[in-house]
């Protein structure tokens, strides 16, 4: 006879901000009354998620556990350990806490963190991830999200980051932070298919920011033709990264190199770091597997964005009347600066 085991109920906080995220956590862990697992103690853990899911039915308070995680958590592997359906624990809530007079820089900087290799791998299996994608995805995950050092900030400026925040996270409760919890109100439970990010909301036609401000937009960018590398090098490293068009904050989806054409990719930017990533080849699809985009299925989201000059652009890097008739065997032959995918195993058939 299968025992199933009663899930523990966890309130997950993140952020990058580890004084305010720690204070903020032992408190909601007091209000709420739960367990309190400090991010320090699964830091000492070659793998802080796995340690968060073997300490969480330890938990002595029946109301469950708050568990605070460093700041280079990967929330989305974290949500896919905890909210899996055979996990010891239930995933009502993840609260990041966000610092309001240094979030863009926060999604601006360019550093890197290095994520130790597990258990019994040699050291160079360990990986790096961005600061700035790590501090996006934590954003747009969220279920809460706290602006905490928000009351210096001229009202006009912080009317500018609450507007963000809600277009990369629409999904999530905006708060203030304050000197103290008031209530806690969280009914989101999670599950492994989440799908809160805003970029992917514009993607599924479903975004609608609860807060707006005059300086944050967003628009859904779509085009059927490949892209040409080289115009695409130069538009992001020399116009968009230079502020042409605004302020680009954030862009993610799917797109398609010229020189690349039977491969879809994944399309991932914040600030001044963006990655491409093959996520397979039209070849490898089955009969019900959905094809995720033809061409460039985007969305971007920023401050003072000159919207049409951006579109204009990004029509410009996609490939001309004459380059589209040429044919793949022609368009291998241009000029690629990315890195090469895995998967990319013969660039001129």
């Amino acid at each position: 006879m299968e025992v199933r085991v009663e899930q523990v109920d966890v309130l997950a906080v993140i952020g990058t901000c580890a004084p305010e995220r720690r204070r903020y956590a032992k408190r909601l862990a007091a209000m709420t009354r739960r367990t309190f697992v400090p991010a320090r103690r699964l830091a000492l853990a070659p793998d802080p998620i796995d340690e968060a899911l073997a300490v969480a039915p330890w938990s002595d308070a029946p109301a469950g556990a708050v568990i605070e995680f460093p700041e280079y958590t990967e929330v989305t592997e974290l949500i896919g350990t905890l909210a899996a359906p055979d996990a010891p624990t239930r995933l009502t809530g993840v609260v990041c806490l966000v610092d309001a007079a240094h979030l863009r820089d926060d999604l601006h900087q360019d550093s890197y963190t290095r994520h130790p290799a597990p258990p019994g791998e040699h050291p160079s299996m360990g990986r790096h991830a961005a600061h700035a994608l790590l501090a996006v995805n934590q954003i747009e995950y969220a279920s809460v999200i706290v602006l905490v050092n928000w009351a210096t900030l001229p009202t006009v400026d912080l009317s500018t980051v609450m507007a963000l925040v809600s277009h990369l996270s629409p999904r999530a409760r905006l708060r203030l932070h304050r000197n103290a919890i008031d209530r806690w109100e969280c009914d989101t439970v999670y599950t492994v298919g989440q799908e809160r990010p805003g970029w992917v909301g514009m993607l599924n036609g479903d975004y609608d920011p609860h807060m707006t401000d005059l300086r944050v937009s967003a628009f859904h960018y779509e085009n059927v033709r490949p892209l040409h590398p080289g115009r695409l090098k130069h538009l992001l490293d020399e116009r968009i990264e230079a502020g042409e068009f605004g302020a680009v904050i954030r862009s993610a989806g799917f797109c398609r190199f010229a020189t690349r054409p039977q491969i879809i990719a994944r399309w991932d930017h914040v600030g001044q770091v963006i990655s491409f990533d093959s996520l397979g080849r039209d070849d490898d699809l089955g009969d019900e597997d959905d094809l995720l985009a033809l061409g460039q299925d985007l969305a971007f989201i920023g401050i003072d964005l000159d919207t049409d000059a951006l579109k204009k652009a990004l029509d410009a890097a996609a490939l001309t009347d004459t380059e589209l008739a040429a044919g793949a065997r022609a368009w291998v032959r241009f000029p690629d600066p990315f890195p090469s995918w895995p998967v990319v195993a013969d660039r001129t058939e």
